[in-house]
């Protein structure tokens, strides 16, 4: 038996989880370049579930698109995080309703038993960090592929 490849998903919709830190490096790469406009984060303390609906460009369909020649894709999805007790941000203005972020990577750094601090790192010096009870992450495309308004294949000048 052997494990799933990255490409035989990629013509459906992505539905993953994390619930260690390795499981978060998978996610951290498909949610990489992202991008949210800030009003669509949103913390629910008493149940404890921080959410942000993403336009997550389809790194699992990259290779496809140029084999056939064709746009590359972004897709809408739901990056959930359960069990958090508390959310901070520094570097983003969160009362400029107009400001779009970027979604550079998810980091878990455990704490005692099982707790931890979950850190988004965002494009601009700009970080989300979430104090969870446990690591339990999820990210779930919600809409259909559409073509990427760039054109390009996010970079960053490396």
């Amino acid at each position: 038996m052997t494990d799933a490849t990255f490409q035989e998903g990629a013509e459906r919709p992505v539905n993953v989880s994390a619930v260690d830190a390795e499981d978060l490096k998978v996610l951290s790469a498909m949610a990489q370049d992202a991008i949210f406009p800030i009003t669509e984060m949103r913390w629910d303390s008493k149940s404890r579930r921080f959410a942000l609906l993403l336009n997550r460009f389809r790194w699992e369909d990259r290779e496809a698109a140029e084999k056939r020649g064709r746009p590359y894709e972004r897709v809408q999805s739901l990056l959930i995080v359960d069990d958090v007790l508390k959310v901070s941000s520094q570097g983003i203005d969160r009362t400029d309703a107009e400001t779009i972020l970027s979604l550079l990577a998810l980091e878990f750094f455990a704490g005692p038993d099982g707790t931890g601090r979950l850190e988004l790192t965002l494009a601009g010096d700009g970080a989300i960090a979430l104090d969870v009870e446990c690591l339990n992450v999820s990210l779930r495309d919600v809409s259909r592929p559409y073509i990427a308004p760039s054109g390009h294949v996010p970079d960053h000048g490396d």
